[in-house]
């Protein structure tokens, strides 16, 4: 009998790679795997009926419902959620064998019941109901995901926390990893008189950055570039701050994450401190830290946690421009310490996506352990 995956997620495959990208693509090897995404318009000019598309990404079948033009986000909203339930089941077929549905927002809940797993997983990987934008019922359903789930994984210790208090105590933590070998540093450009140094940052532009720390890092580093690589969402345009040593590059793909890297020589994780943040345990760390990188961070809890040591804290512009010039002084041609390889190692997503799979997969030789992952 062949296994099923069915991911239901809020993240389009193709946008930045991220947690479910990176488990998605491992555990399509042990099963026939589905990744059903929020609604799109194909074309501005589209009005036809709500549709079900989809395609062969990357090895994993991807499917979308199309739609006409909302002006506004739409996501599994239940506008739409009868349409997801009369048409997935009837591309995706009758289980064949062991049909394992993988929530990554609870809005999806309905659907995945629809879809009549043998098991339902629900991987945490944000506090959802704290972005900006929120649909207020996701409070609601993510207690009702919670409840109904036969596996809950916890993406940080500070969502883990949350998830235990509100009732499942069984839920398993396993931080987001890295693939180390896919950011080794490429030989450092031979630098001139007239080299000015980089700090810089990778990942959605959204509320969760501290913008005013940000203009601020750029008015005390007049002798330095700063870099954002990353698409926006959720914010408008014209709250960035503008200044000319800020360069905005705009989404960047994962393959191309190691030489945006290769350019700098401090990286940065100027998140503010607010709601949205409360809960983050970034998947940027471990890549910084794998390109051998200086990373200098707000005090984030789960980094404050996960990486004493390692990562350098400072709570304003002020402490980040003093970090950046004693540390961008230092060798370019650097790689991860020797203290760093084994956090690495760890942290791999080879890993940890084996140990999710034998938590989820009936045919799993042992139940993971999760203090592999997470001590």
């Amino acid at each position: 009998m062949q296994n099923e995956l069915i991911v239901l997620s809020h993240l389009r495959w193709d946008w930045v790679w991220q947690r479910p990208q990176h488990l998605v693509s491992r555990l399509g090897s042990h099963c026939t795997t589905w990744y059903v995404e929020e609604p799109l318009t194909p074309a501005a000019d589209y009005r036809g009926t709500n549709r079900l598309n989809h395609a062969r990404v990357d090895g994993v079948n991807r499917a979308w419902l199309e739609i006409p033009e909302q002006g506004h986000h739409v996501g599994f909203f239940d506008d739409v959620l009868p349409d997801y339930i009369e048409q997935l089941p009837q591309l995706v077929g009758e289980p064949a064998g062991e049909r394992v549905v993988w929530l990554y927002t609870p809005l999806a809940l309905e659907l995945a019941l629809a879809l009549n797993p043998t098991t339902l997983v629900y991987d945490v990987m944000d506090d959802l109901a704290a972005f900006k934008d929120a649909p207020p019922e996701l409070v609601v359903r993510q207690r009702q995901a919670l409840r109904r789930a036969d596996v809950v994984f916890a993406g940080g210790r500070s969502l883990h926390r949350s998830i235990v208090r509100q009732g499942r105590a069984d839920a398993l933590l396993f931080p987001s990893g890295v693939e180390p070998e896919h950011f080794q540093r490429p030989s450092p450009p031979v630098r001139s008189e007239r080299h000015r140094p980089v700090a810089g940052y990778m990942g959605v532009l959204d509320e969760r950055l501290d913008l005013e720390l940000l203009a601020g890092l750029a008015s005390a580093l007049p002798e330095w570039d700063i870099r954002m690589y990353g698409p926006m969402a959720k914010i408008d345009p014209a709250t960035l701050p503008q200044s000319p040593n800020i360069h905005y590059a705009g989404y960047t793909s994962y393959s191309d994450l190691p030489a945006a890297l290769a350019g700098l020589d401090v990286a940065l994780m100027p998140f503010a401190m607010n709601e949205a943040t409360r809960s983050i345990s970034p998947t940027k760390t471990l890549e910084y830290i794998a390109a051998g990188l200086p990373v200098i961070s707000t005090r984030v809890p789960d980094v404050v946690a996960d990486f004493p040591g390692v990562v350098h804290l400072r709570d304003d512009a002020a402490g980040f421009a003093a970090l950046c010039r004693q540390l961008g002084r230092r060798d370019p041609a650097r790689a991860p310490r020797a203290g760093t390889r084994e956090l690495l190692a760890k942290y791999h997503w080879d890993t940890i996506a084996q140990q999710m799979a034998e938590s989820v997969f009936k045919n799993a030789t042992r139940q993971p352990d999760p203090t592999e992952a997470t001590a």
